[in-house]
């Protein structure tokens, strides 16, 4: 697996690339966020371990650009900002996984080998359609009566889930553990926020919403879409 570390300490990012190197992955490193930004562009990398503070470019951005280039990277970032807002930005700006300093190199490889499951589940996937909206897991895009949808990344997981589970109720605890792969509910509503977000990009004005809300569960897509039971 073809690794990009892009950290301004050097004493971090040569732990890092020993460490990982040590369990079998291609590692590149990239001390700023300009190089590292251009060296995303230049490689195929199926994972980024990104700093969220950086030189010249910092990590959102970073992230932002890659993913509105649709660039198929997985998005690790690292960040001594620990704050449940901070977490909300990276991971809203697509961030697959967001891991504070300091962490534990262990914890670490573990996140890499989920990223790494998740994606591969999404790669096996066939494509997706619930009434009008269509979605490609290999290619991640999805569209509207044949409009493209930009999503990010954690939206995107969020819509497949939803998809992939037609015609069921899938509850908030369901979500955070197969989405966000929480063991724990975290005390916010991080799902229905979420499910606000694909609210206001998936549905047509006028039309009922293609996320149903079951009063006190959670949520579901029926395969045939009807009257909403409630949007709120």
């Amino acid at each position: 697996m073809k690794v990009l570390v892009v950290e301004d300490d050097r004493r971090i990012a040569s732990f890092l690339e020993r460490g990982l190197a040590a369990e079998g992955y291609q590692v590149s490193v990239e001390n700023d966020g300009r190089d590292g930004l251009e060296r995303a562009r230049q490689d195929d990398f199926e994972l980024i371990i990104l700093d969220r503070m950086l030189p010249y470019v910092d990590g959102l951005e970073i992230t932002r650009l890659l993913r509105e280039e649709r660039r198929p990277a997985m998005i690790l970032m690292l960040t001594a900002k620990d704050s449940l807002a901070d977490k909300i930005e990276g991971l809203k700006g697509g961030a697959d996984d967001y891991l504070t300093k300091p962490f534990a190199f262990d914890e670490l490889l573990a996140r890499l080998v989920a990223l790494r499951r998740r994606r591969s589940e999404i790669d096996h996937e066939s494509q997706l359609a619930i009434g009008p909206l269509r979605l490609d897991p290999q290619s991640r895009r999805v569209s509207r009566d044949g409009e493209p949808i930009s999503l990010t990344v954690r939206e995107f997981d969020l819509l497949r889930y939803l998809m992939s589970n037609p015609d069921k109720v899938v509850s908030r605890q369901r979500l955070l553990n197969s989405v966000w792969e929480y063991g724990y509910d975290p005390g916010t509503k991080i799902v229905d926020v979420y499910v606000r977000y694909l609210r206001a990009k998936i549905d047509s004005e006028g039309s009922p919403s293609l996320i149903q809300t079951v009063r006190g569960v959670g949520y579901m897509m029926e395969s045939k879409p009807g009257p909403a039971l409630s949007k709120f």
